[in-house]
């Protein structure tokens, strides 16, 4: 009952509650996006959703306009401190998670939840085994046991396994206990760069 229906009704209170929060930020950062670099505010990347299908994930653009992609041997995005892609705005966004707000608009829709697996990039469904994809029964998260217990310090292994353990341990109470997490996740910085090789 609670993922079919209340998690569903969490979400979408939460996420008409905190809109005028992402208008706030909107409008206070709209200035810097203009005389920095004057390219566009937004960046929505292609994510698998819920059951496999594709959606337009959106964030705070943290990097240059037309920033190459650059990725880990193990498939994962880079977030070095010293990532060159990255503008001033952007480090300063990435760091307080703050580039992830618009996604408030994502949950509102219903393509992602506050709680969740993080969205991977579509050409990942490919190294997902199939007792793995359980998780994509779940909708995709703002942040999840994955980003609140491990952020980025977990490798793509590790991220897919995390994810797996939330689609099968899926509960309110955990639920509450990965917010009170993320919470200080967040305000402590912990794990907010990766530099695997």
């Amino acid at each position: 009952m609670y993922v079919r229906f209340f998690k569903r009704c969490i979400d979408f209170i939460a996420s008409l509650i905190l809109l005028p929060f992402f208008c706030i930020i909107y409008v206070v950062l709209a200035p810097f996006y203009y005389f920095m670099d004057r390219g566009p505010m937004f960046y929505s990347g292609k994510r698998l959703g819920q059951y496999g299908e594709p959606f337009h994930m959106h964030k705070f653009r943290s990097m240059k306009v037309n920033a190459p992609d650059i990725r880990l041997s193990d498939g994962s995005t880079y977030n070095g401190d010293d990532d060159p892609r990255v503008t001033r705005l952007g480090r300063f966004l990435r760091k307080t998670s703050l580039d992830e707000i618009p996604q408030i608009l994502n949950v509102l829709k219903g393509d992602m939840s506050l709680i969740g697996p993080r969205p991977d990039p579509m050409d990942w469904m490919d190294r997902y085994k199939d007792e793995e994809k359980v998780f994509l029964n779940v909708r995709p998260g703002i942040t999840g046991y994955n980003q609140a217990y491990y952020r980025n310090s977990a490798d793509a292994q590790e991220k897919i396994e995390n994810d797996v353990f939330y689609a099968n341990n899926i509960s309110f109470g955990l639920d509450v206990r990965i917010v009170l997490k993320t919470i200080k996740t967040v305000l402590m910085r912990e794990n907010v760069n990766v530099t695997r090789e």
